[in-house]
């Protein structure tokens, strides 16, 4: 369609399909898709394996890329008109290879077998069970079983390495046939309205295969192989975190960022509709576009009504993937919140504060972020004051209750200053002090307590406690009084009551947080 800044969406699109391909192949030769194997296989990709990391990275970020391209190469195709007659079905197989990236990307989500992995994909795999009438079955086939597992994870692998990529080189073998047939359309502007442009080209204005268009496709293939051999040595690494645990959900799981619009749509309401009918009916409608727009003129101003629509749509895309983001929508109590800030495995190279303090700083002993909280710094005066105001309140029965609660067994507790040799744990446990200070109404009067114990000659063990007054809710909201203070709750002898919550992690010397 004439040279557009985005002509070159459909070359692009066609790259990352043998991008995606060679480099997945390379990466099949070191991975076996098993849960008890797959996720060793990855570290030893990682960290044996010659480019092994390298390899990795262009594959994850080529297949990123390759969705977000082929989503703006329709766009594109969309916004020039360039669906109409006589490429109607060029369209459809468009919108069929769309579905199939996303698809290919998703199945290749699960493989690393890490715990963004699994709980990405048990998201957006959740959607099958929803399926009107054979949700149950739909579900069976999809992951093998009623959990995520060998079988749904082998599943998966066969999916992303055969089922899908012979759907993808077949419908885009099909694709180029009928982009060959018909030709590039020209720009909507110099195109005579209603005029099939599907012609062969003169012979005194034909671009041969060999030399012009070979020339100039070697030097597009290697300007883009640059760039991404320079993003993945450079900018971007693929994530891969702990190994995947069924048992343990981590906090703001999403699905992967181009299914967002579904997750944002299903907290709109029933799971069936926004899960399963609506993006049906959404990717139905892209399908028959050119079908029932039926105006031959392709040029901007006798598209206002289509070009509405589509504004409509991508505000509703945008507006529900935004929705998809943990943050909307979805509470969590500020306890839970600041314990997985501070305890939460690596995960797009982020990491718990306490996770990459250094062994050595990792002194045993119980702190206080109330050491943080005295304004003039005094810390032996107000961790002395701390001791004494927990054996007063009854609070260090309540803590020595939560550890238990733990299985961690002490008869008592003692706190005591940080240690100035450890500024890592004293920058923490100031960072800790700071989120619960942030929450004056859902932590009213909070504290917060990191006890650190020898647990093994090699590995210490660090219980994150936090202890707040409960204060009066309705509706979900906490009660103010007339002054705008929360109303604390308490019991049948006037004593507050209060709410304590605790995690704990294990730190083994050898670990690679603080290398």
């Amino acid at each position: 369609t004439g040279i557009y800044p985005t002509f070159r969406l459909g070359w692009l699109s066609t790259y990352f399909v043998f991008f995606e391909t060679i480099t997945g192949i390379i990466l099949m030769f070191w991975y076996t898709p098993s849960p008890q194997i797959a996720y060793g296989d990855m570290l030893n990709m990682l960290h044996n394996v010659p480019f092994g990391q390298f390899v990795r990275d262009l594959h994850r970020l080529g297949a990123e890329a390759m969705v977000l391209i082929v989503f703006l190469h329709m766009l594109r195709t969309f916004y020039t008109g360039s669906y109409k007659k006589p490429r109607q079905f060029t369209w459809f197989t468009g919108v069929i290879l769309l579905i199939l990236t996303g698809f290919l990307s998703f199945t290749g989500y699960l493989l690393p077998w890490d715990q963004l992995a699994l709980w990405a994909v048990t998201i957006g795999a959740s959607m099958a069970e929803a399926t009107p009438v054979i949700g149950d079955q739909v579900n069976l086939i999809v992951r093998g079983g009623p959990e995520m597992g060998a079988n749904g994870l082998l599943r998966f692998y066969m999916a992303h390495v055969l089922l899908l990529p012979v759907l993808l080189f077949v419908f885009t073998g099909v694709h180029y046939y009928k982009v060959i047939i018909h030709g590039h359309s020209l720009p909507p502007a110099t195109e005579n309205i209603g005029e099939d442009t599907a012609k062969r080209v003169p012979l005194d204005k034909r671009m041969y295969f060999i030399p012009d268009i070979l020339t100039n496709e070697t030097m597009w293939f290697a300007v883009t192989t640059f760039i991404m051999v320079v993003l993945c040595v450079w900018f971007y690494h693929a994530p891969l975190e702990s190994h995947a645990d069924p048992q343990v959900t981590p906090l703001g799981t999403t699905a992967p960022w181009y299914f967002l619009w579904i997750q944002g749509a299903l907290k709109l309401g029933d799971k069936t509709f926004w899960g399963v009918i609506f993006p049906t009916i959404l990717l139905g409608f892209l399908m028959i576009v050119p079908y029932i727009d039926l105006t031959p003129s392709r040029r901007f101003a006798d598209r206002r009504f289509a070009f509405s629509i589509s504004f409509v749509m991508l505000s509703l895309l945008v507006l529900t993937s935004y929705m998809g983001l943990p943050e909307f929508g979805v509470e969590t109590a500020p306890n839970q919140e600041i314990l997985h800030e501070l305890t939460y495995e690596p995960a797009h190279n982020h990491v718990g504060l306490l996770r990459p303090i250094p062994y050595d700083q990792l002194v045993v002993g119980a702190y206080t972020t109330r050491q943080f909280a005295a304004e003039d710094g005094d810390a032996e005066t107000a961790v002395s004051a701390f001791n004494a105001e927990l054996t007063a309140t009854g609070e260090l029965t309540q803590l020595l209750t939560t550890l238990q609660t733990a299985h961690l067994d002490m008869t008592t507790v003692n706190f005591s200053p940080v240690p100035g040799d450890a500024p890592e744990l004293q920058r923490a446990m100031d960072e800790f002090e700071t989120m619960i200070a942030r929450e004056p109404v859902d932590l009213l009067n909070g504290w917060g307590a990191i006890i650190i114990t020898q647990n093994q000659e090699n590995v210490k063990r660090i219980d994150i406690v936090i202890n707040w007054q409960d204060v009066v809710i309705e509706g979900g909201r906490a009660v103010l009084d007339e002054n705008g203070q929360p109303i604390p709750v308490v019991d049948e002898n006037g004593n507050a009551v209060r709410g304590s919550s605790s995690s704990h992690i294990f730190i083994n010397e050898n670990s690679a947080y603080f290398d």
